[in-house]
């Protein structure tokens, strides 16, 4: 299944709030130059209708790189296993999180399996997974 794709006009909008700063500098630049004769007015819109039609041309190829991504969300760990890497902090996928632990919890043995039950800001709650299986 592929992944859901947001709606064109969406994208089209992202697409254009990234592209209106430089085209609003070579507009300036470009009726600069036309201002003090240094290109015809016609040259000038020219290259600014351009400058426009690049844009328009480029969206459908760089359209992907304008989808919104939820990958710079905060991944959430819970229910997730992990790997003891001391007694102070797992490795979760690519991530390393601080272990709380609760007064009196015995310290985690380097290379546990465990798994995430909770979340408390940037700190994991742990639970020991004693049988590998357990995926």
């Amino acid at each position: 299944m592929s992944a859901r794709r947001a709606p064109t006009s969406r994208v089209a909008l992202r697409y254009l709030r990234f592209h209106l700063p430089g085209l609003a500098i070579a507009a300036v630049v470009l009726a600069a130059l036309a201002y003090w004769d240094v290109l015809s007015r016609g040259l000038a819109l020219a290259l600014a209708a351009l400058w426009v039609l690049k844009d328009v041309a480029l969206f459908p190829v760089l359209r992907a790189a304008y989808e919104p991504d939820d990958s710079a969300a905060p991944r959430r760990p819970l229910g997730e296993l992990g790997v003891a890497v001391d007694a102070d902090w797992v490795r979760v996928g690519p991530e390393l999180w601080r272990v709380r632990r609760a007064g009196g919890a015995p310290a985690l043995a380097p290379g546990a399996l465990v798994r995430v039950v909770a979340l408390h800001d940037l700190e994991v709650d742990v639970e020991v997974v004693a049988d590998p299986q357990e995926r």
